[in-house]
């Protein structure tokens, strides 16, 4: 779908209560694929103008596609997330989702520069981008952090910090920017069925440790995440910023 300004809508709060479908874009950094793809499924099947951007669009859902705005776009490129912000007047909500693990390898010091690069610092570009669009539409701002936001991961350390510091950035975002009416929020997946995590269900031996720690005993469903992400946009968590939420089955509580 090609964004035209006849598309966008003009109309909605600027005084940051809870948007609705009509006040302007949900856009999901990271959308086409995994976590990101569901976020923008669950917005599209609410009636929210949605796009979505990220690396290979050839992947988004055939489904989905049809529904939201797809833009091939490299997050890490110079001026990529501002350009391609600036084309919203108005934000309703921004779900950054992009991300990528290289585990064993992270520690080469160029892969981990790449996975900070990708997972943290393209997260900040794209809030402080989207943050006029944001504040003129009482938008709001929700992260993907991870689990290993909490605890180290022996084989991921640039993953770990990034996700790390995406806790960090998201209640230090929120606190600067309270005064303008933006929420700044994080959902923190656990065991998620997604690109990322084949690897690791693809080992019998790895999969049973990990069951055998979750509560809920099971992986859990890229849609629970977006449910999660949902919340925190909606009007339900107007009084809640700078909050993580996990969303891991019980998986950081064991």
């Amino acid at each position: 779908m090609e964004r035209t300004p006849e598309d966008r809508s003009e109309d909605g709060p600027g005084d940051g209560s809870a948007p609705g479908p009509g006040d302007g874009t949900v856009v999901v950094v990271g959308g086409t694929s995994g976590i990101g793809a569901a976020v923008a499924a669950r917005f599209a099947d609410r009636g929210h103008r949605v796009a979505v951007c990220g690396l290979d669009t050839g992947r988004t859902p055939t489904g989905l596609r049809e529904r939201v705005e797809v833009t091939e776009l490299d997050v890490t490129g110079a001026g990529a997330p501002e350009d391609y912000l600036a084309a919203f007047p108005r934000v309703t909500a921004l779900v950054n989702a992009a991300g990528i693990i290289r585990r064993r390898e992270e520690f080469d010091p160029a892969v981990f520069a790449r996975v900070v690069e990708v997972n943290l610092t393209s997260t900040m570009r794209a809030c402080v981008a989207a943050r006029p669009a944001l504040e003129a539409a009482g938008g709001s701002v929700v992260n993907i952090a991870s689990m290993l936001s909490f605890f180290g991961g022996p084989l991921v350390p640039a993953y770990s910090a990034s996700k790390g510091g995406i806790t960090q950035l998201t209640k230090s975002l929120a606190v600067a920017w309270a005064p303008r009416g933006v929420r700044v929020n994080a959902v923190a997946p656990g065991w998620i069925r997604t690109e990322l995590t084949e690897g690791v269900r693809a080992s019998d031996e790895a999969e049973a440790r990990i069951l055998d720690r979750t509560p809920m005993a099971r992986w859990g469903d890229p849609a629970e995440v977006a449910g999660a992400v949902e919340f925190l946009c909606g009007p339900d968590a107007g009084f809640v910023t700078g909050a993580v939420l996990p969303v891991d089955g019980g998986y950081l509580a064991a």
